[in-house]
């Protein structure tokens, strides 16, 4: 059974940083490329961040270029994203997800997904 965790959502002024895990079980952790999602209230999951399996590889959508960072500790079975420099508009539920394709940009292609954690950015 496949299960992705994450933690570190919270409550943050803005500018304020926070560090979100993601903890997988029941899968090679090392053979996916895993990606951080958000949805905010009324708007479509979107993709932020991804990190191939060989750490090779990272990509950001140009709203958290600059500002977010993906990482991975594939000793842990964690996928991490440091957030820095954070404003209202990055208030969303926070997704970690798992795919098998070395390049992945769509939902579609990520089979698992965690719970989804708050983050809330005050102004």
């Amino acid at each position: 059974q496949v299960q992705l965790v994450e933690s570190g959502g919270g409550l943050v002024q803005a500018g304020g940083s926070l560090r979100l895990s993601c903890v997988a079980s029941g899968l090679t952790f090392d053979s996916y490329t895993m990606g951080w999602f958000r949805q905010a209230p009324g708007k479509e999951r979107k993709l932020l961040a991804s990190i191939s399996w060989s750490e090779d590889n990272t990509e950001y959508v140009d709203s958290v270029k600059g500002r977010f960072t993906i990482s991975r500790d594939n000793a842990k079975n964690t996928v991490y994203l440091q957030m820095n420099n954070l404003s209202p508009e990055d208030t969303a539920v926070y997704y970690c997800a798992s795919s098998l394709f070395s390049v992945a940009t769509l939902a579609l292609e990520y089979g698992y997904w965690g719970q989804g954690t708050q983050v809330t950015v005050s102004s």
